[in-house]
């Protein structure tokens, strides 16, 4: 784990966007940058933190360790699943083959917790027992685990994410029955593989989001995979005292700055509160140390200034 002298100093050295010359036309995520080519995306990953569909600030480090673990898991996840990556020619990019994306996101949750508008224990506790199609029974606790993981996708061409079942992504022609199900069947394999290799570095892998693609024919897992951002972790060995207890669980994952957030009232709507530089730091530490637990490797800065490498790593990439 970095020193606290250098998390405060990567306050100061935060990548908060990029405007490379010569590598396509480029647009702007939430959290990436991306480069256009013909037939392939280069994807630049950010310091910015994301939360309730609204960018809010940069955490430092964030952007590489995102991609660190994206690359960890696209590589441990090879066998069930094909991936779009190419290369990885720096810690905050990554390559990647372009692909016809399905337009839903798919969602596998083991257990019932989160505070978003889209989480399965906010729909819950607000009264909703039909969840994107699950039926959830009557007496469940926040954070319980499920008998089996459900799924619970959402769109992802709307303003906002929508949770939406099944049989409504068919029906309002978002998705054919055939794709839905095969990327279903795809997603709890990988969920089942994270589940697994999380386990055994003492975590759960809590719920996750995967975004799948078309290419060649075939479907393809892309965007990243079980990183802090796009999944829940909790230390396993205080789980059941907790949960028993009705306590928060140990998170490891970007849930700490949602729950600040929700804390002060702020669930996407109107303008966000910024992020106090404490609060920044504290979410480093998390990053850092879910990308040191899972990876099982020491987390090592890549050097700085951060924008100068990666132009030069990206040179051979210029069309």
């Amino acid at each position: 784990m970095l020193a606290e002298k250098v998390l405060r100093e990567g306050l100061h050295q935060v990548i908060e966007s990029t405007d490379f010359q010569g590598l396509g036309r480029r647009e702007s995520g939430k959290v990436r940058d991306i480069y256009l080519q013909a037939g392939r995306r280069i994807l630049v990953t950010t310091d910015r933190i994301s939360a309730f569909d609204c960018i809010l600030g940069t955490i430092p480090f964030k952007g590489q360790v995102l991609n660190q673990i994206a690359a960890f898991w696209f590589e441990q996840t090879r066998d069930i699943a094909p991936n779009h990556v190419e290369a990885v020619p720096d810690p905050n990019v990554m390559v990647v083959r372009e692909c016809e994306q399905l337009p839903l996101e798919f969602v596998v949750r083991g257990y019932i917790t989160g505070v978003t508008e889209t989480s399965a224990w906010h729909n819950y506790s607000k009264g909703v027992r039909n969840f994107c199609g699950n039926i959830l029974p009557e007496g469940l606790r926040k954070d319980q685990k499920f008998p089996r993981p459900i799924l619970t996708p959402t769109t992802k061409l709307e303003k906002h994410d929508r949770p939406i079942s099944r049989e409504e992504a068919v029906s309002e022609g978002l998705i054919s029955a055939a794709d839905f199900d095969a990327a279903a069947e795809l997603c709890f394999r990988l969920y089942e593989r994270g589940v697994r290799v999380a386990a055994g570095r003492g975590l759960i892998l809590v719920d996750t989001k995967y975004e799948i693609g078309r290419l060649d024919g075939r479907l393809v897992v892309t965007d990243e995979i079980h990183t802090p951002d796009s999944s829940r972790y909790w230390y396993a060995d205080t789980y059941e005292e907790l949960f028993m207890a009705g306590r928060e669980q140990r998170k490891l994952d970007k849930e700490y700055v949602r729950e600040w957030l929700a804390a002060r009232g702020f669930r996407g709507q109107g303008e966000p509160p910024p992020l106090p530089d404490d609060v920044r730091v504290e979410a480093a530490r998390r990053y850092i140390a879910a990308y040191e637990i899972i990876t099982g490797r020491e987390f090592v800065p890549g050097s700085a200034p951060a924008l100068e490498r990666i132009e030069k790593a990206l040179r051979p990439y210029r069309v």
